[in-house]
């Protein structure tokens, strides 16, 4: 009957720190990506098009040539645009995707917003591969993901199609 006493007492005195513990941002259960800015996404589509542009010119004057490759590039530069799709709440967490159009081309797809869960962090990677060959929201759902899959594939296409 002596030890109970200090034994309960230092087991109570344990348990309070657990009791009062709050998790830090960095558990907060939700994946944050920030979107990587639209210019360096832009500046590495001009130098290929600036690079590509004086070899098919061929030995033609470099003022006849620089022009009309001038007007490609802005075409281009101009297609290029960044489409966030809404957050979709899933069971597990909000999911919320960026979509990076080429033209009509998908060109880069950004979870901006996931759950944060190891069935998710292995998912995502697979997802946008899905996305970018697919060049759609048609893609097939994860195993042990199912629910981020489902809110990805939404708000993908809802990106999608506010794109278009």
């Amino acid at each position: 009957m002596k030890r109970a006493i200090p034994v309960l007492a230092l087991s109570v005195a344990g348990l309070v720190p657990v009791w009062l513990y709050s998790p830090g941002a960095a558990h907060e259960g939700e994946l944050t990506e920030v979107a990587a800015p639209e210019t360096p996404q832009q500046t590495q589509a001009a130098p290929k098009t600036t690079g590509s542009a004086p070899k098919t010119t061929g030995s033609a004057p470099k003022a006849t040539g620089s022009a009309p490759a001038t007007q490609p590039q802005q075409q281009q530069q101009a297609q290029a645009r960044t489409v966030s799709g809404p957050a979709v709440n899933t069971s597990e967490g909000t999911v919320q995707v960026q979509v990076t159009f080429q033209g009509t081309k998908i060109t880069d797809v950004k979870a901006l917003r996931a759950p944060n869960s190891n069935p998710t962090r292995m998912a995502l990677p697979l997802l946008r591969e899905s996305a970018l060959k697919a060049q759609s929201a048609d893609i097939d759902t994860v195993s042990g993901a199912t629910a981020t899959s489902e809110g990805y594939k939404q708000s993908l296409q809802a990106a999608i199609d506010g794109a278009q």
